[in-house]
């Protein structure tokens, strides 16, 4: 998660949005919770600030295989795809846009734009259920740097590992010490 050179405001209003849409998503992760929860945390989030979500790609369960069920879509859904229970892994990873949100496949069939060619972002966590929340398994470590949009969240400022009570110690004291 880093920027490649500099970006203008447009941009960073994109990448702050797709950041706190992923974050809201993922603090609500916790047993009990419905799956197709996620995807309207996300969509009202970014509607009102005037970006959009792929639908054609999706968050997914992790297991025997790697892409299973649960499928996490970032937008409002009605179908039931079970609750959350302590164990449960799977990603959350919203691509958030700045124009159209249909994607355009490139030739070797795993990079994708949007069709009119404008800016997406997208942020992505690997998470584990616990009995008392969610901790990230692919989540920073104590040399990874601050970035901008952890520092301006309205969601939550400096890293995030989780909710558990052990993922928000940890996060709380690399906070402290970057």
């Amino acid at each position: 998660m880093f920027v490649a050179g500099e970006c203008d405001d447009d941009a960073k209003n994109l990448l702050q949005t797709t950041y706190d849409c992923w974050v809201k998503s993922m603090n609500i992760v916790k047993p009990g919770v419905d799956y197709k929860e996620i995807g309207g945390i996300i969509e009202d989030h970014i509607v009102p600030r005037g970006f959009s979500t792929v639908t054609r790609f999706c968050g997914h369960g992790i297991g025997s295989v790697f892409h299973t069920n649960p499928n996490i879509y970032h937008y409002k859904i009605t179908e039931n795809l079970g609750k959350m229970a302590p164990g449960h892994i799977f990603t959350i990873e919203p691509m958030i846009c700045e124009g159209s949100a249909e994607p355009l496949m490139w030739p070797d069939d795993w990079t994708a734009t949007t069709v009119d060619g404008e800016r997406s972002a997208q942020f992505e966590h690997t998470l584990l259920v616990t009995s008392d929340g969610v901790e990230a398994l692919t989540g920073k470590i104590e040399s990874s740097p601050l970035q901008f949009w952890e520092m301006e969240s309205e969601v939550h400022k400096g890293y995030w590992l989780g909710t558990s009570a052990d993922a928000v110690a940890k996060a709380t004291e690399m906070t402290q010490n970057a």
